[in-house]
């Protein structure tokens, strides 16, 4: 068999499970905007709904993970073939983490409800910084399927937002336990709501470096923004 034929082999496997994971993507996308709509109508069943549908994400983790090791082991990548491989074992861990904030968010949404203090919690504030989760995961999906590190980049300093987003939420409700300790229970959950929104910005943060990664050929987690900018420019 030529090299030819075995490279467009090759490439045809990687489009492949790149498919695949931009289809996982966009399910874990519909997971978080239903988990989201769930809190802004204050609905058990579209809580419930989330929940039935996260184990159909862990799946194609699995499945995807498999095919990754199949084609490491029959393919031997080198070089930038060999980052793609490992940034996309990468994304899929991180978007299974992203569909388990969503379905943590469900839990903590029926929670809140059974609690009967919905109407009364600034749930708005969280639906907020929610839908800024949500979009800058599809954007760091969309900088993944371009390979664009300026995109990704550019992720990286809007995650900073969320996290603002969460301090001042915190400390809003903080203020709401002080002033009605009735709150306290129902208040925690939506902290921990809040968090899990928080975590899914930090996941599509991962995803963009994940882009870079393979672009550049640079691990850029845990590195000054700074340097980042170097490194992409």
């Amino acid at each position: 068999m030529s090299d030819k034929h075995l490279s467009s082999q090759f490439d045809s496997e990687l489009t492949g499970v790149s498919t695949r994971v931009m289809k996982m993507g966009g399910l874990v996308e519909s997971q978080i905007r239903t988990a989201v709509q769930a809190l802004s109508q204050f609905s058990v069943e579209l809580a419930e709904q989330v929940s039935a549908n996260e184990s159909q994400v862990n799946t194609m983790e699995v499945d995807i993970d498999h095919d990754l090791s199949s084609i490491i082991a029959r393919r031997q990548p080198t070089a930038r073939d060999l980052r793609l491989l490992i940034a996309i074992s990468k994304t899929t861990a991180n978007l299974e983490r992203a569909g388990d904030e969503a379905d943590k968010i469900a839990r903590m949404v029926r929670s809140i409800i059974e609690s009967g203090a919905a109407r009364n919690l600034p749930a708005s504030d969280v639906r907020v910084a929610s839908e800024l989760a949500s979009a800058l995961l599809r954007k760091s999906l969309d900088a993944f399927a371009r390979l664009d590190a300026n995109i990704a980049l550019s992720i990286l300093k809007e995650d900073d937002a969320i996290d603002r987003e969460f301090d001042g939420f915190v400390r809003k409700l903080i203020t709401y336990m002080m002033e009605d300790p009735r709150t306290i229970s129902p208040s925690l959950d939506l902290l921990f709501l809040a968090k899990a929104v928080e975590r899914i910005g930090d996941h599509a943060k991962n995803i963009a470096e994940c882009t870079i990664y393979v672009v550049k050929g640079a691990d850029v987690r845990h590195t000054p923004m700074e340097q980042i900018e170097s490194v992409v420019r």
